[in-house]
């Protein structure tokens, strides 16, 4: 029966885009936009292209047709499934047909896209209710082992695009677009659709390793929590730390950072050893950390979690920076005026991105990015991981998302109870048996 889990949880990615698709509904209607438009040609794609040839078909062809094998109790809500299927991609078509041919300036295809929309996502809302509510708990009754044999196969064959935790393209757009524009906590919220796909490229201020971690040794009173770590991380990397809660991570990312002391070991950064070095000292080496859990200043405003990030900057350069951080995560330039705790978690982890980039940190280390956020906003995260990395920024990355983490890595490290019991390159530890069982439940 793990059909049913797959279909559900593409179930969810339609219902986000359906949700999406709603929001530039409404605002089509109000002040229609260029981008609005082609992100509804966007949606219609990956309807078009997933749904349409991928998800229903093999529910029609297979869950359907051995339902009806082996029952004739729900006969009628089957049939009217069907020929949803059947006018589907009519509609789809004419929704992308409809956006790009029409103008924002044009009211009449304007509002012949606007109640399409709201057509197709209205039957596609109730289709996919009609289905959990009736359809698969018939098929957990009626179907047999062998049914689900074939059915469990044919649905882990295809990965949902959505799904796709590093996804390119048009589809990584789509992913970006719809975390704009579904609200908090399903998404980041926000108005403005616009999506930055690619920072500037920072000139490299130093080659080779930048960060050297020999022997290292942490203890809270008589308990050693790091056991003579060793770790590299060369300049442009993004070095990837996985590992069990308790096994030392975010110890070792605070001793790096200079707010817990080393007990015995080296730190060195850039070819100096700053293991005795205050945590200011440090930020201004250029070593900034995104803490695990967010901690931004709540009673304060957005705009001023961003100033205190850029104690270290001149005054001059502050507006700029802050205005980067803006284009990057519009959400925050919006609610710029709010206090910080009024943002969902995925908004906080945002400003708190924005917050470390303040300082133009050579090192960036991030603790735990993803940690409580919804599957659509891990998958944002992570985009904005891969294009700090594509912008030259190093990264030393903390996750307990092992497969997210190590397949956007260079190089990784397995952290347990306080040592490193083995390192490589990301793509080769997803790879690897131990790490598969262990940390993939594979």
């Amino acid at each position: 029966m793990r059909a049913l889990d797959v279909i559900i949880a593409e179930h969810g990615n339609m219902w986000r885009v359906t949700r999406a698709l709603g929001t530039l509904a409404a605002r089509l209607g109000e002040r229609p936009e260029a981008d609005d438009l082609h992100t509804v040609e966007l949606a219609a794609d990956y309807l078009d292209g997933f749904s349409e040839r991928f998800h229903h078909p093999k529910e029609t062809d297979l869950l359907f047709a051995r339902i009806r094998r082996r029952s004739n109790e729900a006969a009628e809500v089957i049939e009217r499934l069907e020929r949803d299927h059947e006018k589907s991609p009519h509609q789809i078509d004419r929704i992308r047909d409809l956006a790009r041919s029409t103008a924002p300036s044009d009211g009449g295809g304007v509002a012949a896209l606007v109640e399409e929309i709201g057509s197709f996502t209205a039957r596609l809302d109730e289709h996919m209710r009609i289905e959990e509510e009736v359809t698969f708990p018939l098929a957990r009754r009626v179907l047999t082992s062998e049914d689900w044999r074939e059915i469990d196969d044919a649905f882990a064959a295809h990965v949902d695009p959505l799904a796709d935790p590093s996804p390119e393209g048009d589809v990584a757009l789509l992913c970006a677009r719809l975390t704009q524009l579904l609200p908090a906590p399903e998404g980041l919220g926000g108005h403005r659709d616009a999506v930055v796909i690619e920072l500037p490229r920072r000139e490299a201020r130093t080659s080779g390793t930048l960060l050297e971690v020999s022997g290292l040794v942490c203890s809270y009173g008589r308990i050693e929590a790091l056991h003579g770590v060793d770790l590299k991380v060369g300049a442009g990397e993004l070095v990837a730390l996985v590992g069990a809660n308790g096994a030392g991570k975010t110890t070792l990312l605070r001793t790096i950072s200079g707010v817990r002391p080393a007990t015995a070991g080296a730190v060195r950064f850039g070819g100096e050893d700053i293991t005795r070095m205050a945590a200011d000292a440090r930020v201004r080496a250029g070593i900034a950390q995104v803490p695990e859990g967010r901690q931004v200043f709540q009673p304060m405003s957005i705009e001023d979690n961003l100033v205190m990030g850029a104690y270290t900057r001149p005054a001059s350069e502050i507006r700029a920076g802050i205005d980067e951080v803006y284009d990057l995560f519009p959400i925050l330039r919006e609610r710029r005026k709010l206090p910080a705790g009024t943002l969902s978690g995925g908004q906080q982890q945002m400003l708190a991105v924005g917050r470390a980039m303040m300082s133009k940190p050579k090192l960036l280390l991030l603790d735990e990015p993803s940690m409580g956020l919804a599957p659509l906003i891990v998958e944002e995260i992570f985009r904005i991981v891969k294009m700090l990395k594509t912008a030259g920024i190093t990264i030393l990355l903390v996750e307990q998302n092992a497969r997210a983490a190590l397949a956007v890595a260079d190089h990784a490290y397995v952290l347990e109870t306080g040592s490193v019991t083995l390192e490589g390159p990301g793509p080769e530890l997803l790879q690897n048996d131990d790490v598969r069982r262990a940390y993939l439940g594979m």
